[in-house]
């Protein structure tokens, strides 16, 4: 059995139908079952990771847990993710894969890293994947697409490495049935970096539209930013990212081909997948 934690996120969903693909048993975790809509013979539970103890029915059986951090703020981390980890145990010594994020390695006082940390301390067989930046995020820009052609966002030259979610799921998949992996950390990223304004081009290709870029600034960008994020902090963070790869490109690394022998998928890939998000 293996627990899913954000079954029906971008990437959760991935892993879980993945796992159905391979025929594995699958107890999928969210805070909201009747909405959940998965594949036939899934385990749909009730959880929150707001409260680890409502994870605790839901252990008897699982030998391998998939944990997507819900929470920004690193104090909150600081404080759930070892209760979350210590129910985790209570299934015996489950391996565990969980979601980090590149940033985690440079910036230790982070939520990805506190989470990291929680996860490396708590005695499990443990894999953390830190993506690069999931390109999922360019939906975002969706209803810009949609209702204009017209993208208005910061950095324009930041240049970024984004890696399709398909590709952490499967890396996740088999960190979760695979005892090779444990306590190893990847960084996945696509293979090749792509300027925001180009991630833009990009998707206009794939739509037959011609689509454009237009530069605004930090300040203009940081309150609606700090709303959908929910929190200012995390704002600042994310277009202090952005400003730097403007100078320094995201790093491209070959984990992806090494654990699935196969290149990582390109960013036009992923504009081609999600043609439906953007018309």
């Amino acid at each position: 059995m293996i627990l899913v934690t954000g079954a029906t996120g971008n990437v959760g969903r991935r892993v879980v139908d993945r796992l159905v693909a391979a025929g594995r048993s699958v107890r999928a975790v969210t805070r909201s079952p009747a909405r959940a809509t998965l594949p036939a013979g899934v385990e749909v539970v009730a959880a929150d990771l707001a409260h680890p103890d409502s994870l605790r029915p839901h252990m008897e059986g699982v030998e391998a847990a998939f944990l997507v951090w819900p929470f920004v703020d690193p104090a909150v981390t600081g404080e759930l993710a070892p209760q979350v980890m210590n129910v985790l145990a209570s299934a015996g010594a489950p391996r565990v894969v969980y979601v980090s994020a590149a940033s985690a390695g440079a910036d230790p006082d982070s939520f990805w890293a506190v989470a990291e940390r929680a996860v490396a301390s708590a005695g499990l067989p443990w894999t953390v994947l830190r993506p690069t930046g999931i390109a999922t995020n360019a939906l975002g820009w969706a209803a810009q697409i949609r209702a204009e052609g017209v993208v208005r966002w910061p950095y324009g030259a930041a240049a970024r490495s984004l890696v399709h979610e398909d590709d952490i799921a499967a890396v996740a998949v088999e960190a979760l049935v695979d005892e090779r992996h444990d306590q190893q950390t990847y960084v996945l990223s696509g293979p090749e970096t792509v300027r925001q304004d180009e991630q833009v081009r990009i998707i206009g290709q794939s739509l037959g539209r011609e689509l454009r870029w237009q530069d605004v600034t930090a300040d203009a960008m940081r309150p609606m930013l700090a709303a959908a994020m929910g929190s200012p902090q995390f704002a600042d963070a994310a277009l202090a990212g952005w400003a730097a790869l403007a100078q320094t490109p995201e790093q491209v690394t070959d984990d992806v081909a090494v654990v699935l022998g196969r290149p990582a998928l390109s960013f036009a890939t992923w504009a081609a997948d999600h043609v439906a998000d953007f018309a």
